[in-house]
């Protein structure tokens, strides 16, 4: 007798498009850190019905996107400068390798990568620039040749898009991440293998310290909206 087998009620596909919609939208900053999001409110923004949303929402609580809000719904976690610290650390030695291994191979990155990434940054459309970047390091890893490295860093990289947009959203030249883009592509087809994977570090080691001082503005901007407590009110 054949084994029985529940009927799945709620599509993957679609909790997966519901889950990479609002990510994209943490992302981009148009949910931004500590706003509060109810099951209700993106069922009827994504025209969708309320359950693929809530299996969504766990999961992006479960990969450390949003958090449990006092009453209905949850917030956007905030942005954590030391957790996203050490995962820039680990994309700078992944990217490194990479680069490295690319260039042994003279492999050519196609240009119109880069042309699309300049294209995007002169724009205002950030889950755009965040699409180009990643487009371009996903190519690296191809090229390298080891596919353990793409593997490595695809968990991490959910993370760097939201710290990526963070940056994204003020920087104001974000042309010249692609200048630093195609320094390492010109080194990688000139089968520079040290000069690749140290412009790769470097261009990690900017973008960390560009998130370390962004999530440090909005801190000060914050505290400077604080009203200071007065004498006699509880804490």
């Amino acid at each position: 007798m054949p084994a029985q087998l529940v009927s799945i009620e709620v599509a993957p596909d679609l909790v997966d498009q519901v889950y990479r919609a609002l990510l994209g939208a943490i992302s981009s900053g148009t949910l931004a850190p500590g706003e509060r999001i109810t099951q209700e409110d993106i069922a009827q923004r994504l025209s969708v019905s309320a359950e693929p949303v809530l299996q969504a929402l766990r999961l992006l609580k479960k990969d450390g996107f949003v958090l449990d809000a006092p009453g209905r719904g949850v917030l956007v976690a905030p942005l954590e400068a030391e957790a996203m610290r050490k995962v820039y650390q680990v994309r700078g030695a992944l990217d490194a390798l990479a680069a490295r291994l690319a260039a042994q191979q003279r492999f050519r990155i196609d240009p119109r990568l880069i042309e699309r990434g300049r294209r995007a940054a002169r724009g205002r459309n950030v889950e755009a620039m965040l699409d180009a970047d990643v487009a371009f390091h996903q190519a690296i890893y191809e090229a390298s040749g080891n596919p353990l490295i793409g593997q490595s860093a695809d968990p991490h990289w959910r993370h760097l898009r939201r710290a990526m947009g963070a940056v994204l959203q003020a920087e104001p030249q974000r042309e010249s991440l692609w200048d630093e883009h195609e320094a390492i592509a010109e080194a990688i087809a000139a089968g520079n293998a040290d000069r690749a994977a140290r412009l790769s570090e470097e261009h990690v080691s900017r973008a960390s310290e560009a998130l370390s001082e962004r999530l440090a503005q909005q801190q000060a901007r914050a505290a400077s909206m604080t009203p200071p407590t007065k004498k006699g009110d509880k804490a």
